[in-house]
C-alpha cells in the first residue's frame, strides 16, 4: 500500500513547517508529502519547497474544494491522506491510519478527530464530548443505518484514490462550509467509511478563538444537516483566518 499525504495551504507560511515536520518523523513514512500552494500571498511555497522531501504544486484558483481536487489529480498512491495545515501529525498517526486499511474487509476512508494544541479547557472538553458522545452515535444513525451520509472530519481524513475517482472527485463548487460532509455524503454508497478515535491529529482552534465557540458550533451543525439533507451547503461564504 502506497500513501500520499496532502496538505492544502493559502498564506499558512507559519504554522506550515510543523505541520510537514511532524510528517516527515512518522514511524510509518509517507511515500509522498503533497503541499498544493493555493494562491498564497505570502511566503507558503516557499516554506514547503524548503522542507526536504516535500513536492510542491502551485494552484492559482484559491479555495479549499478547487485544491484537494488539485491534489487528487497529480497523486499516484494508493491512499489519499489530506491533513489541514494548522495540524500536526502524532508519530504513529500514519502507522494506525494504514493499519485500518489493511484489515480485512476495509474501509474506503478512514478520518479522526483533532485535539487542541491552542485552546482553554472548556473548549477541549467540548469537542472531547463531541467526539465520544456525539460524533459516533450520529456516525453510526446516518452512515451504517440510513446510509445517507458519514461524519468525516475534513481536516483529517484518509480515502482510496480508486473510490474518490468514482464519484468524479472533489465537487468543486464549494466553496468552504460542508466540503467534508459533501465528501463523505457523495463517498456513502461506494463503501464503508470509518471514524478512528485513535487516528487523532493535534490542531489549531483559531476558528474557534477568532469567532467564538457558539458561533463555529452553529455554523458547523447547519452546513452538516443542510449538506446531508438537502445535498447542498447553507453558507456561501468563510472567513479566512490565520495567526
Amino acid at each position: 500500500m502506497t500513501i500520499t499525504v496532502i496538505v492544502c495551504a493559502h498564506n499558512e507560511a507559519r504554522l506550515l513547517p510543523a505541520c510537514l515536520y511532524s510528517l516527515r518523523a512518522q514511524t510509518r513514512p509517507p511515500d509522498e508529502i503533497l503541499v498544493v500552494n493555493n494562491a498564497s500571498t505570502d511566503e507558503t511555497g516557499a516554506v514547503a519547497r524548503a522542507v526536504p522531501g516535500v513536492r510542491v504544486v502551485d494552484e492559482p484558483a484559491k479555495g479549499l474544494v478547487v485544491a484537494r481536487e488539485t491534489a487528487r489529480l497529480q497523486a499516484r498512491t494508493d491512499v489519499l491522506a489530506y491533513v489541514d495545515a494548522d495540524c500536526r501529525a502524532p508519530i504513529t498517526w500514519l502507522e494506525r491510519v494504514e493499519a485500518r486499511f489493511a484489515r480485512p474487509g476495509a474501509p474506503i476512508a478512514v478520518t479522526g478527530p483533532y485535539r487542541f494544541y491552542d485552546w482553554d479547557r472548556s473548549g477541549r472538553a467540548l469537542i472531547r464530548f463531541y467526539d465520544v458522545l456525539v460524533a459516533p452515535p450520529t456516525h453510526a444513525l446516518i452512515h451504517h443505518l440510513l446510509n445517507i451520509g458519514a461524519i468525516l472530519y475534513g481536516g483529517n481524513f484518509a480515502v482510496q484514490r480508486t473510490a474518490l475517482a468514482r464519484i468524479g472527485g472533489f465537487d468543486r463548487r464549494i466553496e468552504f462550509h460542508g466540503e467534508d460532509t459533501n465528501l463523505g455524503r457523495r463517498l456513502t454508497p461506494v463503501g464503508r467509511i470509518d471514524v478512528c478515535g485513535d487516528c487523532w491529529v493535534w490542531t489549531s482552534a483559531r476558528r474557534y478563538n477568532a469567532m467564538g465557540k457558539r458561533a463555529v458550533f452553529s455554523l458547523y451543525v447547519r452546513n452538516f444537516w443542510s449538506e446531508i439533507l438537502h445535498h447542498r451547503p447553507a453558507d456561501d461564504e468563510h472567513l479566512d483566518v490565520r495567526v
